[in-house]
């Protein structure tokens, strides 16, 4: 993910939160995690957020972890 592509996305997230707050704070966790890689939280965190149990987190902001983490860049090839 290039740094354009990043704040993008995270300009996004920002503007789509009144929507579902929950959602779009995971969804920025997960952006910050795919873009800084280790050096945003541990590799501990990042595995639970990746794999925890429902409930453990509120779902909606684990699927919103979860999609920013594995967001794929097809736009932006530079």
């Amino acid at each position: 993910m290039n740094e354009k592509t990043f704040k993008r996305e995270m300009m996004m997230a920002d503007c789509m939160k009144s929507e579902n707050p929950d959602y779009y704070a995971g969804y920025r966790r997960g952006l910050r995690r795919k873009y800084h890689g280790e050096k945003f939280g541990t590799e501990s965190e990042h595995n639970q957020w990746m794999n925890c149990a429902d409930g453990e987190h509120r779902k909606q902001t684990q699927a919103g972890y979860r999609a920013g983490f594995n967001f794929k860049q097809t736009l932006d090839k530079k």
